[in-house]
């Protein structure tokens, strides 16, 4: 394929004489760049709302979301489902980033790692893909064996396939059932798919991974109620969230949370029903652990 027909690697006209720029010019460019990544994304909100529905659908059904990417692509992947754990109180593995080559490739260029559809499909083998999960391939040029790869062997398997690219019309794009393309421009730095493509991806997996755990129960209101009270700043956003869902004093917020082994959800169904720790489970698991549906809100 010539590379050069693909808008990923065209050259940007408005940086065409970016090596004699100011620092101040190089970051005004920049920035007056970056501000075209969400209105291509505003043009793929319905897809990207598709492969929403269909992780909360895989979520609520047991299953997993898989990312799968090379260099930045992957290393983004890998971002996005490092921090639902903490921030939604999932377990490790519910959302999985897979890169080409390897852990070593997420700080370390691995050589033609990218270039092998057999060692995609392999990564997905290795962790027992079913037909239940999601796999959504990210790749900038859209082009990318590994991705495709392991897009292919999802597809066989049944799975709903997602893809993000920022080429309209991508390969990763004819497989999936979903096919996301921010189509951002040329890059300031030509090729440099890290910025204005990462940056697009970035947002997209943000929406989609935020997305589905509110459609499972992952919030109240606009409340990260599921957070995980790993340090000092999250004890304090746990109890905040209860405060501010329930009106009662810190003290008791934190009465409260300890009483809950530190669930957030569970600590505002208690304080807004009056009830024990007990029945606030119960509540919870009857509504499938929505927190609106607990305590009989409409």
């Amino acid at each position: 394929m010539d590379l050069r027909k693909m808008t990923t690697e065209t050259r940007n006209q408005n940086s065409m004489n970016l090596d004699t720029m100011t620092s101040l010019e190089i970051a005004t460019t920049m920035n007056n760049e970056d501000k075209r990544v969400p209105l291509a994304i505003e043009k793929e909100l319905p897809k990207i709302a598709k492969i929403i529905d269909a992780v909360a659908e895989a979520f609520e059904g047991g299953h997993r979301l898989f990312y799968m990417g090379a260099g930045t692509s992957g290393r983004l992947g890998i971002l996005d489902a490092s921090e639902c754990p903490p921030t939604f109180g999932v377990e490790h593995g519910q959302v999985v980033g897979l890169i080409a080559g390897g852990e070593r490739a997420i700080q370390y260029a691995v050589e033609k790692a990218e270039d092998s559809k057999e060692l995609g499909a392999n990564d997905l083998k290795d962790h027992n893909l079913c037909s239940g999960d999601v796999v959504v391939g990210i790749a900038a040029s859209g082009r990318t064996p590994y991705v495709i790869g392991g897009m292919e062997y999802a597809k066989s398997l049944g799975c709903f396939v997602g893809s993000i690219s920022s080429n309209k019309g991508s390969e990763i794009g004819q497989i999936a059932d979903a096919a996301v393309e921010t189509v951002v421009g040329p890059e300031v730095l030509t090729g440099s798919s890290r910025l204005k493509s990462g940056t697009a991806q970035k947002m997209v997996c943000n929406m989609i991974t935020t997305g589905a755990m509110i459609r499972t129960g992952k919030s109240y209101e606009n409340l990260m109620v599921n957070v995980v009270q790993s340090n000092e700043k999250l004890r304090v956003r746990a109890e905040n969230i209860v405060i501010d869902a329930t009106g009662v004093e810190r003290a008791h917020a934190r009465e409260l949370l300890d009483q809950a082994d530190g669930v957030a959800k569970v600590a505002i169904v208690m304080a807004i029903l009056d009830c024990d720790c007990d029945e606030a489970k119960k509540r919870l698991k009857e509504s499938g652990g929505h927190t609106r549906l607990a305590i009989g809100k409409e």
